[in-house]
């Protein structure tokens, strides 16, 4: 099954209430925080909202 790296690289001020809580559920905390998710709607959906704050890479096991 193959996997995303997800990697906060902008801050959280200034955004909605909603992006925050996005982030927050993947569970990123600070810039510079990452994440190894399994790749599957949900995750993408949640990455979707949060685009213009976080990095993707594709992992592949």
């Amino acid at each position: 099954m193959a996997n995303i790296k997800v990697t906060q690289t902008k801050s959280v001020i200034s955004e909605k209430q909603n992006q925050r809580d996005t982030l927050r559920s993947l569970g990123l905390k600070r810039i510079g925080d990452s994440v190894v998710k399994e790749d599957n709607a949900v995750n993408r959906g949640y990455v979707k909202t949060v685009a213009h704050l976080v990095k993707v890479e594709e992992i592949s096991e």
